[in-house]
């Protein structure tokens, strides 16, 4: 199809209102949180599943390659487009349609804001739990995609836990409901396969969440630690005595520094570590629950325990936890996220060789994750504009990848895999493996325009 039979089509489809076509516009969804860049050929913002449906059978006809969108926060290089390719900008289809507190469940368009929903269901007692760092601004839809986690997927799970429906536009423009407000559903878990696929599989159009009952008590503490290692050791004690927090994070002394610069949330600036811990639930036996857990901490090396007195302090010692991504831009231009997730017993090991990584490249790391369920996520302060220095970033980020891999664990825990892990697939997948997977998007994607060269490796001999 020509260029100029392309526009009109889209311009068919779209009002002029939600079709970008020209350099300057476009120029802000060529990248999302990483340092890949390409130039999309448009952008589109569907409103309805039938323009949607429009669309893919356009792009089928025409063999352009489409990529979706929410927010463009992913940290893998997922949502950035083909050559020449089209980005479907889910923003506009932004509707919370359905909170069905009977049922538990809430229907939402792929362009709710996280956060949004969970504003939406507080007055009624109810949130929904996967919380990303960027929740302030990232979408269910792009949540579903990466299988985000957050916080608090220790103990409530990553999003695939929470998604039970979906509304998927396939590759060939017909509509595919799975699952929906029922608690089980037959057959194959074809929700399950969506999620977690970073759009490379159909575009999702709707979304059914299951939502749950606000805990009716709180609390959160800060265990300061002088030796990361002991930090790293005390949180595989604390699950070892059968104690299950809501959140149990860890930050390093790179990390506790800057936030205090940029935040200056009380985090002590001398100390090697620190955990944040929180728990939830009834308000009978909590305090029990957090005296049990700050003594633990305390004979596990932690020098000093704080407990927030007040939602202030609460929210204090929040705010730092949130903002430690956005305040590594004080190090540095740019930031490397190498998300991997170990066995939570191998995080003292495997921090070590992070570390000795760190070293060995001539590269600074500063660490803040998800320790509870060893979702680890260093990172490698650089300047994108060196290219000496991003070959090493690169290099030292795929060694850590091997660590991971080697102790038992994932290249990825939930920033997905997109063009910067791919390569990295081999890490962890044999080619048979990998092989089934190109055989299921082959299936689903005949003609490969769904969001291409995103999270599979090419394989020597093919498919």
């Amino acid at each position: 199809m020509q260029t100029a039979t392309w526009m009109r089509e889209l311009g068919r489809i779209f009002k002029p209102e939600d079709l970008l076509t020209s350099r300057a516009e476009m120029l802000v969804y060529e990248y999302d949180g990483t340092i890949f860049r390409e130039l999309p050929g448009a952008v589109v913002f569907p409103r309805t599943t039938g323009q949607v449906v429009e669309l893919v059978q356009l792009c089928r006809r025409a063999n352009v390659p489409y990529v979706a969108r929410g927010a463009g926060t992913g940290l893998s290089g997922g949502a950035i487009p083909a050559k020449n390719g089209l980005v479907v900008s889910f923003t506009k289809m932004n509707k919370i349609l359905d909170i069905d507190i009977p049922n538990r469940r809430a229907v939402v368009q792929p362009g709710v804001i996280n956060l949004d929903l969970k504003n939406a269901l507080q007055p009624y007692g109810y949130t929904y739990a996967p919380d990303p760092s960027s929740q302030k601004v990232s979408t269910i839809g792009g949540n579903l995609a990466e299988n985000s986690g957050g916080p608090h997927c220790f103990k409530y799970g990553v999003t695939t836990n929470h998604i039970v429906g979906l509304e998927v536009v396939l590759t060939d423009g017909q509509v595919m409901r799975t699952g929906g407000k029922a608690s089980k559903s037959p057959g194959y878990d074809l929700t399950g396969l969506i999620v977690g696929a970073e759009g490379t599989l159909g575009l999702v159009t709707e979304i059914t969440a299951r939502i749950i009952s606000l805990p009716e008590y709180t609390m959160t503490m800060l265990a300061v630690f002088d030796n990361l290692r002991k930090a790293a050791e005390t949180v595989s004690a604390i699950i070892a005595k059968g104690y299950t927090p809501a959140t149990l994070e860890m930050m390093d002394r790179n990390t506790i520094r800057v936030v205090e610069q940029v935040v200056k949330a009380g985090y002590p600036t001398d100390a090697e570590a620190v955990l944040l811990i929180e728990t939830d639930g009834l308000q009978d036996g909590q305090q029990r629950v957090m005296q049990d857990i700050s003594a633990l901490c305390r004979s596990s090396g932690a020098r000093e325990v704080r407990m927030a007195t007040s939602e202030a302090e609460r929210e204090l010692l929040w705010r730092g936890r949130r903002g430690a991504f956005g305040s590594l831009a004080k190090l540095r231009p740019n930031v490397y996220i190498a998300d991997g997730t170990v066995p939570r017993t191998r995080l003292p090991d495997v921090l070590d060789q992070v570390y000795a990584i760190g070293e060995k490249y001539h590269v600074t790391i500063a660490s803040v994750f998800h320790a509870g369920d060893g979702n680890l996520h260093p990172n490698i302060m650089f300047d994108a504009q060196d290219a000496e220095e991003t070959k090493r970033v690169f290099a030292a980020s795929t060694e850590i990848q091997k660590v991971c891999v080697a102790a038992g664990g994932s290249i990825t825990g939930e920033h997905g895999v997109g063009i910067e892990k791919r390569e990295d697939m081999l890490l962890q997948f044999t080619t048979e493996e990998l092989a089934l997977m190109h055989r299921i998007k082959k299936a689903l994607d005949p003609e490969g325009l769904c969001n291409p060269e995103k999270i599979l490796p090419v394989l020597t001999g093919g498919v």
